[in-house]
């Protein structure tokens, strides 16, 4: 068998995609070529690699296995690019990093700030997701390092604390709750609430409390940013929950108060997180032992 890498890259991209159209578009090729191709690696193996369905394609046990060592040996020229850019001009290579929400608006970018003054020919690739997604990323070779919460199954996966991310109560701070030091989620249940677009990790936390507690949420607003979510708690639109680290930058400025959750639950940890047994490219290794030096037990 003679798998190119380009025919390589292209199954993977089928694979994360579903559809031969848009891996052919990310492959930059025509959808005839992308076909073309794939009709050449089934005649190479003597077997189907993948089944056409009227939305979109899924892989058999053969195309599986191919993804597989697809995804180990595109990962291996990541290595071999990123160990010998260094002989060349330009950038020595990329790290790929994905993390939750509070992660990536509120703790990266200070944290890597100093790494990429220090490395300024690395380019970082940082992507915001679920910490499902980014744990799922991590098991596919789609990045190198990831942050995640530990409210979330880690099998699979090496994950170490990284940093304390609790989670607070956000109310106006003409609420009637605002002056106590700390609040249980079911003194809130009856409130109306402002929060992250559904599908968001921490609403679906937040919402799986509620509803043990017997008390599903009433969402009345969902925004994407913390500081909006903020904005409208402090106009009296409802309460939310959210990281401590986002609620004190946005909540003071905002007219809302940030109260600590006595909830078990609430007291939530950051993880950093690698796959087992992966040797990162040199610049991957270089930023995650720089998180590891910036974290915080």
């Amino acid at each position: 068998m003679r798998f190119d890498l380009t025919d390589l890259q292209l199954f993977v991209h089928i694979l994360d995609s579903g559809t031969l159209t848009a891996a052919a578009g990310l492959s930059h090729m025509t959808l005839a070529s992308a076909s073309e191709r794939v009709r050449g690696m089934e005649a190479q193996l003597g077997a189907p690699l993948l089944e056409r369905g009227a939305r979109g394609v899924r892989p058999t046990a053969a195309g599986h296995t191919l993804g597989q060592h697809a995804r180990q040996v595109l990962q291996q020229m990541e290595h071999l690019r990123g160990d010998l850019a260094d002989f060349g001009n330009g950038l020595a290579g990329q790290a790929r990093v994905r993390g939750n929400t509070s992660a990536v608006a509120e703790h990266l970018p200070q944290a890597v700030a100093g790494f990429l003054q220090a490395q300024p020919r690395v380019a970082l690739e940082l992507q915001e997701c679920r910490s499902e997604a980014v744990l799922d990323g991590l098991r596919q070779g789609l990045c190198d390092i990831g942050i995640a919460s530990d409210a979330v199954d880690t099998s699979g996966i090496q994950a170490e604390p990284w940093r304390p991310d609790p989670l607070v109560a956000v109310l106006p701070v003409e609420h009637p709750l605002a002056r106590r030091m700390s609040l249980r989620l079911a003194e809130l249940l009856t409130q109306d609430w402002i929060g992250l677009p559904r599908g968001s990790a921490l609403q679906a936390l937040v919402q799986r409390h509620a509803t043990q507690l017997g008390q599903p949420l009433r969402w009345r607003v969902q925004l994407q940013q913390f500081d909006s979510i903020c904005q409208l708690v402090g106009q009296g639109a409802g309460v939310a929950v959210l990281p401590a680290s986002a609620a004190r930058r946005h909540a003071g400025r905002n007219g809302a108060r940030a109260i600590a959750l006595q909830d078990p639950w609430a007291q939530r940890q950051l993880l950093l997180c690698t796959r087992p047994g992966v040797q990162l490219p040199a610049h991957a290794q270089l930023l995650l032992e720089h998180l590891q030096q910036h974290s915080i037990r």
